[in-house]
């Protein structure tokens, strides 16, 4: 039989199990281990239930399938079976069948080491089943809440001074055991947590060199070797995770345990750790620091621009799907997926500057507007690009949308007349910003109420109200497509 394949579901004790005292469960032979978990119930009265059972099971059983004048045999050969399966406990239900648990069962449990519990009377194998359900649950909302405050730990450690050594340090103190950040040379560069022994820490550096993506020679494609490996050493886990930014960086674990959240959790310290080795390799964090500093002392965006890496960049914008305002570990996850750190965390946006001759394609999860390609001068414009396509893209359920870069009509207009027309054709609604941003978004939809209320999150009475104050105001026919063409000039220019 194949290893015993188990769910995601973290696993139960069996000592949970039996300190449930609406159950009245007691153990009657096998080791009280209170390392011994529980995966699932299953009820069966096979003579032989190893074909039925995939391992880590507590087997319910009431003894229906025991033959009469039964002897020592048939129960070592019953048992037998169960442990080869992999089942984690027998649950004997006295009633209706037998009165007591057979001594012979009792005596093969205690001789294959496999705990045996009485299941009284009054005992439903459904109330079995339902409790570990229960606990399963349980155990499952504390593996949420664990890993969910380790992302906001590690987000945290990654904001301050020294962000890799904090980032580290969280992730050790989270596993319980070492986190070792190797350079691309495959020496370590940094670490937290206590030493695994000699024979771990060794077997994690030559981990490491399995995942890295390639050497320093540039020998190996980086294709050509697993993103992550793990392998057990003196009682030690040890895990490798390859750094997404491509310099050959590698974050190893060590822990003397393996729980189901704790690879969600490396996964985040790996994509907090590889933007950040990304800027430590090219000193890139150096410049965005002095790219910063010049800001503030009044330099223009087109002279600090080249700092950042390029000329021509693109606003994306991008909002999770079905869940709350991102945190910065998703934010940090969606500007990785771009390709690019430069991400600001407003409300429920995220919005990523993206260098052009960067490719942005679909992020599970997100909805993403993209603006047009712009110079330094032109970004707060690509923003209100990038928000355009965004509400759009939300509108028309689209994963993501681009603003469109051809030439346009208000190309053909001089700059300074177009906007001296914008400001007096909107000047009657110029001072309530909503009634701008809901006549724009309606335009853009086509006048479609439903699209327009998903795209600002109001009610569609509340956009029809909105639109009949700006028709009132701008004493105008909005149905007219002549006035929404001339409208939609303006908008352009604000």
């Amino acid at each position: 039989m194949p290893d015993p394949t188990v769910p995601p579901t973290p696993p139960v004790a069996l000592d949970a199990l039996l300190a449930r005292a609406d159950l009245g469960l007691r153990r009657i032979a096998g080791p009280a281990d209170p390392a011994v978990v529980v995966h699932w119930a299953h009820t069966s009265e096979m003579a032989d239930p190893y074909p039925y059972l995939l391992g880590g099971e507590l087997l319910l059983s009431a003894g229906v399938h025991i033959p009469d004048g039964a002897g020592a045999g048939y129960f070592d050969a019953y048992v037998s079976r169960i442990v080869a399966a992999g089942g984690a406990a027998l649950g004997f239900g006295v009633a209706p069948v037998h009165d007591t648990v057979p001594g012979a069962l009792v005596e093969a449990c205690e001789m294959h080491g496999l705990p045996l519990l009485e299941v009284p009377p009054r005992t439903t194998f459904s109330a079995v089943a339902r409790a570990l359900w229960q606990l399963m649950a349980q155990a499952r909302t504390a593996e949420l809440r664990r890993v969910t405050e380790a992302q906001q730990s590690l987000a945290t450690a990654a904001a301050r001074p020294d962000p890799v050594p904090a980032v580290l340090q969280q992730l050790a103190r989270r596993l319980g055991g070492r986190a070792v950040l190797y350079g691309p040379e495959g020496t370590p560069i940094a670490g937290a947590g206590p030493d695994p022994g000699a024979e771990a820490r060794t077997a994690l550096a030559k981990l490491a060199e399995v995942v890295r993506p390639s050497g320093p020679s540039g020998q190996e494609p980086s294709d050509a070797r697993p993103s992550s490996a793990s392998d057990t050493v003196a009682g030690v886990r040890l895990v490798a995770h390859a750094l997404g930014n491509g310099e050959g960086f590698v974050l190893g674990t060590a822990a003397p345990q393996r729980d189901a959240g704790d690879h969600t959790i490396a996964s985040v310290a790996a994509v907090l750790l590889s933007l950040l080795t990304g800027e430590r390799r090219g000193g890139s964090g150096a410049d965005r620091s002095s790219a910063l500093v010049r800001l503030l002392l009044g330099a223009a965006p087109a002279e600090v621009a080249p700092l950042l890496g390029g000329d021509r960049w693109r606003v994306v914008r991008g909002r999770p799907d079905g869940r709350a305002a991102p945190d910065p570990v998703a934010a940090s996850a969606l500007g990785a997926a771009l390709g690019s750190s430069l991400v600001d965390v407003t409300g429920e946006v995220v919005r990523v500057l993206v260098p052009d001759g960067r490719t942005v394609e679909r992020v599970p999860g997100w909805t993403l507007g993209v603006s047009a390609a712009a110079a330094p001068r032109d970004w707060p414009a690509a923003d209100a690009q990038a928000s355009r396509a965004l509400a759009r893209a939300r509108a028309t359920r689209t994963p993501l949308l681009r603003h469109g870069d051809r030439p346009a009509l208000t190309d053909l207009v001089p700059p300074h007349d177009a906007d001296a027309h914008a400001r007096a054709l909107l000047a009657p609604i110029e001072r309530s910003p909503a009634l701008v941003d809901t006549l724009r978004t309606w335009l853009s939809l086509h006048g479609s109420w439903d699209r327009t209320a998903v795209a600002l999150d109001v009610h569609r009475n509340t956009v029809r109200q909105r639109i009949a104050r700006c028709a009132a105001l701008l004493d105008t026919d909005l149905d007219d497509p002549d006035v929404r063409m001339e409208l939609w000039f303006a908008l352009r220019r604000t």
